[in-house]
């Protein structure tokens, strides 16, 4: 049989280029379109979210024609930071020839090298790869230190400074533009506000200062739109920001022509519309200052794991422990963990004994017992116990590493919904450009005297309607209304693509431990032999483990405190290994621990057969005690299902959907909640990645997948899935890998968010509607169809009245969402 083999693509890595500038999708459009004409280039995929390109190479390609390109499409590549380490440099002259080396390669805007430290830190758009070869050419040796959590601060850094301008903008120009908006149209609409702006300051004066209001918009928050949207429309490659820049500046001008050359216009058309092209910059800012505010959260899921691995390690060198950087850990070093502390990068226990929460990996809440030869991962905690770690996986090849790429990786895809607004946008804004200027031609072939002006205000009309500010609120505004409902709720939506997606779901994945499950181990099962009393028997096994550590002893003690007892004396504790544990407690022997302890202790447990049983089918493993001499009772401790949890699985199934569980837990106590359940699948003992496995399965299997869960270890699936649900009771990473959290804890929050859906989904469809078809029904009586039968013409102000009107029916028709209620039980 031939084995096939690996095409070149297969050992080429990815490419991933940040993307400045880009605003709408059709700007994603032009940015695939150029990338793909690279040579090298396989494919494309660039996510106006994450403001990133992802290109996949089928041969060697040049990174600064990926950046050229990007460049020549009217975007920007930002610089980066890469810092190496040096190994080698003896002197300054050593110094000199590596910065020269690295100032030589192409795309670096400058580099910097210490001899003291052996560092070399370059700033530019050069990849590590051809800066390590440069070094290397010189006779030095060169690799990159791991700056992941330098990285997301400086990422997020630009989005809140992105975010802080288009806040600082938008201010400026509502402060700027509601005289203008006053001034104008409180005359039209206001009786007696003509006549007395007339009579007071003056008509001409009035307009002297929407002049300069107007201009102080455009010049400064609207500036932004002239810088992108002009050099967009130069290259036959219009955008949004072209049409806003048009529409802005041919209301404007028309407005200057009037203001200042009335005499050119015809009679009846001396009008000014600064209030349009100002109130049109306000309304498309706090479009784009909601949608900014939402893809700045897109990075907080990766801050966030890269902040779980500490920033120094107490490293062993030459017989000293010391603190170096977290980076310089190397494979082999001997490192020392504290109790309280977390580990900072995969290791083998070599000396010590300790409980380690590694809730973030497999998401179940019993830390686990780590001794001599057993192995750790990198960012759990250590609870109670120093440890001495020998290290076997640092930087990019630790298990914290692997799920912030796969978080990464599924956060960077490109959803269905993009698609559509590229096919969407593509089409409206050159269609609008060209509808603008045939009418023009016309007018100016056909029209009456004079054509030039007729030509240009019906233009300029035409361009005013269809404006597209409706456009820039349509969605924004729904998901800011349905979000805020479903908060009230219980239900919180991080995303606006869940709302678009959720509606379509068809199976809903959930997480076990802290998801169906309360997320913390309990006293569930305490039954007693006869002659014994259960306070009594609970307060002597309390008073036994209470000398344990072991998160399953920490439970009966609990329990045994929220019972008030007091414990008696305790003498003579002594473990048993492998069977369990034996002390005097107040005088008489007890002994707790498994079944054959009892019986080597030579008594029957067969008296609990059946009770053992139970336990046994909901997956739980029975402890026994022994209270002098004889079988006292039988206990078990587990992680208690939640009172909301059946409802909400049929609320699930009376919709008409699947629900699997994909968890970490052991397949014996799987299979026993999801028969207690009715649970349709299950995949236990999966890791991260198994679980984004078993996501991608049920997504092949039956379409659009909803994952429910709340530890950091359920980050990449989250992530994967269509739709990523946290429970509010869970990690912060989990909620901010998400796409829903149910803020309450409570799977009911799934049938609210659904039906919530389908509403706002409904009512961003009747927005768009309105903002496409309603502006674009009117653009033929802008152009003015209707003069040659009936002599009528939409002046310009009463297209900015329309385009006015098309905003607030898109705002009022969001507002509806806010009466929205739950067909279902409430979350």
């Amino acid at each position: 049989m031939n084995t096939p083999q690996p095409t070149t693509a297969d050992h080429i890595p990815r490419i991933t280029l940040p993307v400045e500038g880009m605003t709408c999708a059709s700007c994603v459009g032009r940015v695939e379109k150029a990338l793909s004409k690279v040579p090298g280039v396989a494919s494309v995929s660039v996510n106006l979210a994450t403001e990133q390109a992802v290109i996949r190479p089928d041969a060697a390609v040049d990174r600064m024609a990926l950046v050229r390109a990007v460049e020549n499409a009217g975007f920007d590549v930002p610089p980066a930071a890469i810092e190496l380490e040096i190994e080698g440099m003896t002197c300054a002259s050593c110094v000199g020839r590596v910065e020269k080396a690295l100032r030589g390669v192409p795309g670096v805007q400058s580099a910097t090298v210490n001899l003291a430290t052996e560092r070399a830190v370059v700033h530019g758009v050069a990849d590590a790869s051809t800066l390590i070869a440069a070094v290397e050419k010189t006779g030095f040796d060169a690799r990159e230190l791991d700056r992941a959590a330098a990285h997301a601060d400086e990422a997020a850094q630009k989005k809140d400074a992105e975010r802080d301008a288009l806040r600082r903008d938008l201010l400026i120009a509502t402060a700027l533009a509601l005289p203008v908006f006053i001034l104008e149209m409180g005359t039209h609409m206001v009786p007696g506000m003509h006549a007395w702006i007339d009579a007071t300051l003056g008509m001409r004066n009035s307009w002297y200062l929407q002049f300069v209001l107007t201009l102080l918009v455009l010049a400064w928050p609207g500036r932004r739109f002239y810088q992108h949207g002009l050099p967009a429309l130069q290259r036959g490659a219009p955008d949004m920001n072209s049409l806003v820049a048009v529409g802005t500046a041919a209301a404007f001008g028309y407005s200057v022509v009037a203001t200042f050359l009335p005499g050119v216009l015809p009679a009846g058309t001396i009008n000014v519309y600064y209030e349009a092209a100002a109130v049109i910059v306000a309304l498309i800012l706090l479009g784009r200052f909601l949608e900014a505010r939402a893809k700045g959260r897109t990075s907080e899921a990766i801050r966030r794991l890269v902040g779980l691995q500490p920033k120094v390690a107490h490293v062993m060198r030459n017989g000293q422990l010391i603190d170096i950087p977290i980076h310089e850990v190397g494979v082999g070093d001997i490192l020392e963990v504290r109790p309280g502390e977390r580990i900072p990068v995969d290791a083998e226990v070599m000396q010590g004994r300790s409980f380690v929460d590694e809730s973030m990996i497999t998401g179940e809440p019993v830390p686990v017992e780590k001794t001599h030869g057993t192995t750790v991962v990198g960012g759990t905690v250590n609870q109670n116990g120093a440890l001495t770690l020998r290290a076997t996986a640092v930087g990019s090849h630790t298990v914290l590493a692997q799920i912030i790429r796969l978080v990464e990786q599924a956060q960077g895809a490109k959803l269905p919904v993009q698609a559509l607004v590229d096919k969407v946008t593509l089409w409206f804004v050159p269609t609008v450009m060209l509808a603008a200027l045939i009418t023009f031609v016309v007018w100016l072939v056909f029209g009456p005297a004079p054509a030039l002006t007729y030509a240009l205000v019906n233009a300029v009309a035409v361009l005013i309607i269809a404006c597209p500010c409706a456009m820039g609120l349509a969605t924004p505004t729904s998901i800011m209304v349905g979000t805020g409902r479903a908060a009230e709720l219980g239900v919180l939506f991080r995303k606006g693509e869940a709302l678009q997606t959720l509606k379509d779901a068809r199976v809903v994945a959930v997480d076990k431990t802290g998801t169906l499950t309360e997320g913390r181990p309990v006293l569930t099962d305490l039954e007693v032999a006869d002659g014994f009393e259960r306070n009594t028997v609970l307060a002597h096994v309390a008073a036994v483990e209470a000398r344990s550590e072991h998160p399953i002893a920490r439970a009966i003690v609990s329990a045994a405190q929220k019972a008030g007892l007091d414990l008696p004396e305790l003498a003579q504790f002594e473990s048993v290994t492998g069977m369990g544990v034996r002390a005097v407690v107040g005088g008489v022997p007890v002994h707790v621990g498994a079944d054959r302890y009892m019986r080597e202790l030579g008594l029957p447990v067969e008296l609990f057969a059946d009770t053992a049983q139970r336990l046994g089918d909901e997956g739980k493993s029975p402890l026994y005690a022994a209270i002098d001499g004889q079988l006292a009772g039988i206990i078990a401790v587990s992680d208690p299902i939640k009172a909301s949890t059946p409802p909400a699985i049929a609320a699930l199934h009376e919709l008409g959907l699947k629900v699997a569980m994909i968890t970490g837990d052991n397949a014996r106590t799987a299979q026993a909640i999801a028969r207690r359940l009715g649970i349709d699948e299950v995949e236990a003992e999966v890791l991260p990645q198994g679980k984004v496995d078993a996501v991608r399965r049920l997504q092949a299997e039956h379409g659009t997948v909803a994952f429910v869960g709340d530890g950091i270890n359920d980050a990449p699936a989250l992530a994967q899935a269509d739709i990523g649900v946290a429970i509010g009771t869970g990690t912060d990473v989990a909620m901010e890998s998400a796409d829903v959290v149910l803020m309450s804890g409570s799977l009911l929050g799934i049938p609210t968010a659904i039906a919530l859906s389908q509403a706002t989904l409904g009512n961003i469809r009747q927005n768009m509607f309105w903002a496409f078809a309603y502006n674009t029904a009117l653009i033929p009586v802008a152009a003015g169809v209707l003069y040659p039968a009936w002599g009528i013409l939409l002046s310009p102000i009463f297209a900015a009245a329309a385009m006015a009107m098309s905003s607030v029916f898109v705002l009022a028709n969001a507002l509806r969402l806010r009466r929205f209620q739950p067909t279902g039980p409430a979350a």
